[in-house]
């Protein structure tokens, strides 16, 4: 059973996944050996992931989309061909207006038409409506952390592999496996971690936290957007929020144990000063959630990947 210390240990690694041990028991007044050991279990139990998170746009994958759904007929054929399409991130069969929703990234604009084109082409679907992101201010299976301009090599690639998989890996552990001394391995991390190419973070299993319902919600804002999304960011609860243009200002997903919670969260983003009318839909099975650059783990040469 989960306990506070556990659950603001989770928050801190979300922040920073690489935090040290002795910077996570001062946080939460615990003995580097009892952090420790908690960390240890939260990741052994399967409570939480501790992983490198790419930025999309060292991809290329510039263009977000999220797609909603009109299907006629049973929606599961429709959820089992996303669940295949390597463009789709998310997907889920919903309740509301529509009968699914999915998360499009591709390169541009151009690929983004295009993909809409063979998402129309897909079993039942009788229309399909999209909001095109244009900032992400929260995702909890992204880095939505700024991109700045950097090179990377081959060796760079490696690492980033490697944290792909284990974000806690250590410096001696990412040395060997690069073929650098310690303090080389080291220095490349920081560059990847400071230049936002990577991030760190704790992915936390829902159920672990009871988080077992997720609204999702299409805001209209009175006024300026981008001034909206950035103050509920910051609202606890609230997994994934976008600007952009579609139907739409505002695109998120809220994320609760129970569906009190739910309904807590729901009114505090409509008493929000700017916020005008809310459209809902809840998320009843959620088919894909993939998380950025995790396709990379799979890749044999990771100075094959794109520079």
């Amino acid at each position: 059973m989960l306990d506070a210390v556990d659950a603001a240990l989770m928050r801190a690694l979300q922040g920073d996944g690489r935090a040290t041990f002795q910077a996570l028991a001062d946080g939460v007044g615990l003995s580097r050996t009892a952090v420790r050991a908690r960390v240890r279990q939260l990741v052994q139990s399967g409570a939480i992931r501790i992983v490198g998170v790419l930025h999309t746009g060292v991809l290329g994958m510039e263009a977000l989309g999220h797609v909603s759904f009109t299907v006629n007929g049973p929606v599961g054929p429709l959820m089992n061909k996303l669940g295949e399409r390597e463009a789709v991130t998310f997907a889920a069969l919903t309740a509301g207006r529509c009968q699914a929703v999915a998360q499009v990234r591709v390169a541009d604009d151009r690929a983004l038409s295009a993909e809409l084109g063979e998402l129309r082409a897909l079993p039942g679907v009788e229309h399909v409506e999209v909001f095109r992101a244009g900032a992400v201010f929260r995702d909890s299976h992204s880095n939505v952390r700024q991109l700045r301009d950097i090179e990377l090599d081959a060796l760079d690639w490696r690492l980033v592999r490697r944290l792909l998989v284990d974000g806690r890996a250590s410096y001696a552990d990412l040395a060997r496996q690069v073929g650098l001394s310690q303090a080389a391995a080291r220095s490349r991390v920081v560059r990847l971690l400071e230049s936002g190419v990577v991030h760190v973070t704790a992915l936390v299993e829902p159920t672990a936290l009871g988080a077992n319902e997720q609204l999702g919600l299409g805001v209209h804002c009175r006024g300026d957007a981008e001034a909206l999304a950035a103050h509920l960011a910051t609202v606890d609860g609230i997994s994934f929020l976008a600007s952009g243009f579609g139907r739409y200002d505002l695109v998120a997903t809220l994320t609760a144990p129970d569906r009190c919670r739910l309904v807590e969260l729901l009114e505090t983003v409509r008493a929000t000063a700017g916020v005008g009318p809310v459209e809902t839909w809840e998320h009843l099975s959620v088919r894909k959630e993939r998380r950025g650059g995790e396709h990379l783990v799979d890749w044999p040469d990771a100075a094959g990947a794109p520079e």
